[in-house]
């Protein structure tokens, strides 16, 4: 069974930074493209970032400039680098891939690791 799971969550002040990271878990084939989505509350869930499998990025532009995502093909893993965090980055980040398995190819997500940003 094919797992995302996240950590790095938290909170932190205005200005600061944090690290979210995603691995994935389970039997499959490969990872193609992965990506971190948002959802604050009373709004949908937003994209903030996306990387292919040759980690070229893809950036909100609410977030340009001050997230930075990567990946660690080896370790099946996602990060995504948030500095000078501002209060409305507030949500819950989620973490998503899509997946390739011997029965399928579909997007898989992560249940989601809260950041709070306040003072």
């Amino acid at each position: 069974q094919v797992q995302l799971v996240e950590s790095g969550g938290g909170l932190v002040q205005p200005g600061g930074s944090l690290r979210l990271s995603c691995a994935a878990s389970g039997v499959f084939f490969s990872i193609a493209a992965m990506g971190w989505y948002r959802q604050a509350p009373g709004k949908e869930r937003e994209l903030v970032a996306t990387i292919t499998s040759g980690s070229s990025p893809n950036y909100a532009d609410s977030v340009k400039d001050r997230f930075t995502i990567s990946r660690d093909n080896a370790k099946n893993t996602v990060y995504l680098h948030m500095n000078s965090l501002k209060p409305e980055d507030t949500a819950v980040y989620y973490c998503n891939a899509l997946i390739t398995t011997w029965s399928s190819s579909r997007a898989y997500w992560g249940q989601g690791t809260q950041v709070t940003v306040s003072s």
